[in-house]
C-alpha cells in the first residue's frame, strides 16, 4: 500500500467558475474523495468504519491557491497523512499540473475521529492509525512518487 496516493483527473466544463478556472467548491469536493480513496486503498472504507462504530471528521480545511486549473488541464493529486495524534491526524494534498508538473494549489486538512453513537471524539484505533504511514513533508511525497528534483 502506497504512503502517498495518486489521481490524475482531468478538468471538465462543470468544474469551471464565472472567471474561467476551477471554482474553489470542486478542491473542496476533491480533497474528500482522495481522502476517501486513499483511506479505502489502505484496507480502510467507509463501510468498514461503519462496523466500528467511528469515522473520521472534517475540522478544518486550509487551501492555499497558488495557479489558476484551467478547462481541459490534467490534474495529478497527491494525498498524505503527516501526523498522528490521539484523536486526529492532518492530512496534506497537492493539486499539480500534469503539463508542466506545477503546484496548483497545496491544502491540509485536520480530520478528527468521531465516535458514530455520540458524534465526540475518541481514541483513533491502532488499527486505523497503523495503517496511514507518515509522510513527514511535501518533499518526501514528492520523492515517493517519483517527482523530486523535476
Amino acid at each position: 500500500m502506497p504512503k502517498v496516493h495518486l489521481k490524475r483527473l482531468s478538468v471538465g466544463a462543470d468544474a469551471i467558475d464565472v472567471h474561467e478556472h476551477v471554482n474553489n467548491q470542486e478542491y473542496l469536493r476533491w480533497l474528500q474523495e482522495i481522502a476517501i480513496e486513499h483511506s479505502t486503498a489502505q484496507g480502510w472504507p467507509l463501510e468498514r468504519y461503519l462496523t466500528l462504530g467511528a469515522s473520521w471528521y472534517v475540522k478544518s480545511h486550509f487551501i492555499e491557491y497558488l495557479r489558476p486549473a484551467m478547462l481541459g488541464d490534467a490534474i495529478v493529486m497527491l494525498t498524505w497523512v503527516s501526523a498522528m495524534s490521539e484523536r486526529s491526524s492532518p492530512r496534506q494534498t497537492l493539486f499539480l499540473r500534469e503539463s508542466d508538473r506545477r503546484i496548483l494549489a497545496r491544502a491540509e486538512t485536520q480530520w478528527t475521529f468521531v465516535s458514530l453513537k455520540n458524534g465526540r471524539p475518541q481514541r483513533i484505533p491502532e488499527e486505523v492509525a497503523t495503517a496511514f504511514a507518515i509522510v513527514a513533508s511535501e518533499e518526501e511525497a514528492l520523492r515517493e512518487v517519483g517527482w523530486a528534483g523535476d
